[in-house]
């Protein structure tokens, strides 16, 4: 296994591809998109395991450099009242590196520098039409321009709609639509009842809202609610901004007054993008080809666990190529490797997913009153995913 292509050049590629060289292999990856679109999503959460899995490639500091710490998750309802605090402000001395908000096309174009300077080819625009496996000792991707490569092991992370997935396991389970729409957006200029670095999540009365101040004062935000009439497909594909802000704006009528202030405030609205996640896959390989990330495991970003999750994958994947011969007995060592704890976060996700839009007055209620209870046991279920920590010299074989 000396040569690997890796289709997605999103976060789990990158990081793949630059484990993989340290192990002497030549690697590329394929890209559907043009260029590392800088510019593209919102932002996430970069969680402590997911830096620390960075930290041996070179590569924490930039994102931290790039990003902000998140020092606490305060959560309120839609009366301003406080259902509990999150400290996180310890996160560094305890997990090594605190939890790290940033721009989603930054990390993407951190990520892809990175990996190109240590020798990771990245080739763009290579949408991924076929895939042949019927040789023995190779694997070979045919792509839309009418070129094709050839590698020992091809890996796909290419995400939720993954490509590789639909070819590889035909038969495997479609992702599931979660209920709920997510926007987002950058504002400036509205006054939001936090300091920088706290994530502010507000349940409301009708749909879910969460803000976070940077230190230069700009509030990154998003929305998840229940979509409205209109068919999923038409909203993803063809979204109406004048309308989409005005239904967000009457989502958030009867939650405090800086919510709509800053949907007001944002120049461009970003989304809709419906959550899905993708559970209960059958296997996560198939001879010389692997699923990693989302394009196994994809989940609902309710545990903030996404992009670290799939770092993770990429290290113990590489282990697991390092330390076994045979493709597939590699393969099946990572997948049986990572499933429990994949399967633990996601049962989290789902679980703190389900009472962001509630359809009456009893359900917010009873809400409202639980939520500090649970969310006590979220916080130390929060602390153990940050705390997991993977090394490099641990042996797969």
């Amino acid at each position: 296994m000396r040569k690997v292509l890796i289709v997605g050049g999103g976060i789990a590629g990158p990081v793949l591809g630059m484990w993989l060289k340290r192990l002497g292999m030549e690697v590329s990856i394929a890209e559907a998109r043009p260029t590392a679109a800088a510019g593209e999503g919102a932002f996430l959460g970069v969680a402590p395991n997911g830096m620390n899995a960075l930290e041996p490639l070179g590569v924490a500091g930039a994102v931290a450099a790039a990003g902000t710490p998140c020092e606490a998750f305060q959560f309120i309802n839609r009366k301003g009242d406080s259902l509990g605090v999150i400290d996180r402000s310890g996160d560094a001395s305890a997990f090594g590196r605190p939890l790290t908000m940033i721009r989603r096309g930054q990390l993407n174009a951190i990520l892809a520098e990175e990996a190109v300077r240590q020798g990771v080819e990245i080739r763009w625009g290579q949408r991924l039409v076929a895939v042949d496996e019927s040789h023995p000792s190779h694997v070979i991707a045919r792509f839309e321009d009418g070129s094709e490569s050839s590698a020992d092991i091809l890996i796909g992370c290419d995400g939720l709609r993954s490509r590789v997935r639909s070819l590889l396991l035909p038969d495997a389970p479609a992702p599931s639509f979660t209920g709920l729409l997510d926007y987002g957006g950058f504002a400036q200029g509205v006054q939001v009842p936090v300091p920088p670095g706290i994530n502010l999540m507000l349940f409301g009365r009708r749909a879910f809202f969460g803000a976070f101040v940077t230190p230069s004062g700009e509030i990154w935000w998003f929305h998840n609610g229940a979509p409205g009439s209109s068919d999923l497909e038409t909203i993803r594909k063809s979204p109406d901004p004048t309308r989409e802000r005005e239904r967000l704006l009457e989502l958030h009528r009867e939650d405090p007054p800086w919510v709509g202030d800053v949907i007001r405030a944002t120049p461009r609205l970003l989304g809709p993008w419906p959550i899905y996640d993708l559970h209960a896959m059958p296997r996560w390989h198939s001879g010389r080809v692997c699923l990693l990330g989302d394009a196994a495991h994809a989940m609902s970003p309710s545990a903030g666990q996404g992009a670290a999750l799939a770092m993770e994958d990429a290290l113990v994947l590489a282990q697991c190529l390092r330390d076994i011969d045979a493709p597939a007995k590699a393969f099946a060592a990572f997948e049986k490797a990572r499933r429990p704890r994949v399967d633990a976060i996601f049962r989290a996700a789902r679980r703190n997913g389900s009472g962001k839009a509630v359809n009456s007055a009893l359900s917010e209620w009873f809400r409202d009153r639980m939520l500090p209870f649970f969310l006590r046991l979220g916080a130390s279920g929060q602390s153990k995913m940050y705390s997991y920590r993977l090394e490099w010299d641990q042996s797969r074989a």
